[in-house]
């Protein structure tokens, strides 16, 4: 067996990745799992974004490579989303770069970044890629704490006594994920003059705003934001096209360049079908995201139903995908899922794959049928 690369020392299989395969081992053993833990929309994509890729294929330029920075119509339609969504003006030829996904920009990001021995401020809870991509480059994770206390905001009087001198990047998920927090554009204002004394580029990654949450907002919102920040969206969540992998990376051009050295190495483009539906996707009306709000709102009252059940506590203001919820006193995350998993056949998320500071709390998916999630409440309910 070749030795494999020491950058993978400290660098686990993600836990998904390894936990779904044995709920893959109990259900052929016969078990009816029920996955309530994935953020994967179980809903269609819009019809007119299936008709464009459907008629794209009879393009004959279809199946050619594209262009690195995708075709000039998806930039545009990129950039009128944000004009019209977010009030930031972009400018389509060199403040916007399409990407396969926002979790490949997570990479491509750090590596044009970022050298062994710096350092990049992650959130604890966060999402855990931001921490595997900074160990594969041996880069050196340095966690700041978000608590309930402080609403899962960053407590700046904190940041401002860590040693920030190898700083270069700083991590940020708003709305948030896994809590559903969402920012103030007060809150954004303060960490940009954060970055901005500490010379650190902000990266907020924002595929959660259109989720019952009426006042979607980006951090390039804020006066001055482009010097010092570039923010990641996506397709997956907004428009039930995760499996598509579109993405975008926003910001300043000089910035955007740097990231393009990076992927125009990793990839020959996206292909010309999916960008016609998310051209026919960022050109939906408001009236899209108020149908999904009324199905993920009835899914959302049976999900604080179960958790009522399990004497978890939640905050009912919260939107976003998933509800974050409190463990009773004295239960440990991964103790009390696992005995969901293997007592009643239901799988939910640990808080603790997601920091230290997720332990005492679980996570549930609003990527789930109101159907399964009534078939949940049953099996907590009746008695055996």
């Amino acid at each position: 067996m070749i030795q494999k690369a020491n950058r993978l020392n400290d660098v686990k299989e993600y836990y998904f990745s390894k936990k779904l395969r044995e709920v893959s081992a109990l259900m052929q053993e016969g078990k009816p799992v029920i996955n309530m833990a994935i953020g994967s929309p179980d809903l269609q994509a819009p019809a007119s974004v299936v008709t464009a890729l459907k008629e794209a294929l009879e393009l004959e330029t279809v199946h050619k490579y594209q262009s690195y920075q995708g075709i000039p119509a998806l930039r545009e339609g990129m950039a009128h989303f944000y004009k019209n969504n977010y009030k930031v003006d972009l400018d389509p030829a060199s403040e916007i770069l399409p990407l396969m996904g926002s979790k490949e920009g997570i990479m491509h990001i750090s590596m044009a970044f970022l050298n062994k021995g710096d350092k990049v401020l992650i959130p604890n809870p966060g999402y855990p890629t931001y921490a595997s991509v900074t160990k594969l480059l041996e880069a050196e994770p340095l966690y700041y704490n978000l608590s309930e206390k402080t609403n899962w905001l960053p407590a700046i009087e904190e940041l401002e006594k860590e040693d920030l001198t190898d700083v270069k990047i700083m991590w940020m998920n708003y709305p948030h994920m896994p809590t559903g927090a969402v920012a103030s554009k007060e809150a954004f204002q303060q960490l940009i003059l954060f970055a901005k004394k500490h010379d650190i580029l902000i990266v907020n990654d924002n595929p959660y705003s259109f989720i019952l949450n009426d006042n979607p907002l980006s951090i390039l919102a804020v006066e001055g934001a482009k010097e010092v920040a570039i923010e990641l969206n996506s397709l997956s969540k907004s428009f039930n096209m995760a499996g598509w992998r579109v993405g975008m990376v926003v910001g300043a051009a000089e910035i955007l360049n740097t990231i393009l050295q990076v992927k125009s190495n990793m990839d020959s483009g996206m292909f010309l079908g999916i960008q016609k539906g998310a051209i026919a996707a960022l050109s939906l009306s408001r009236n899209w995201f108020e149908t999904q709000d009324a199905i993920y709102k009835e899914r959302r009252r049976l999900v604080w139903s179960i958790f009522d059940v399990l004497g978890c506590t939640y905050n009912p203001a919260i939107g976003g995908l998933f509800v974050w919820a409190k463990l009773p006193e004295g239960e440990t995350s991964e103790k009390f899922t696992d005995a969901l998993l293997y007592e009643k056949d239901v799988f939910i998320t640990p808080g603790t794959i997601f920091g230290s500071n997720g332990e005492g709390y679980i996570r549930a998916s609003l990527c789930v049928s109101s159907t399964i999630l009534k078939e949940v409440l049953t099996r907590l309910t009746v008695k055996e």
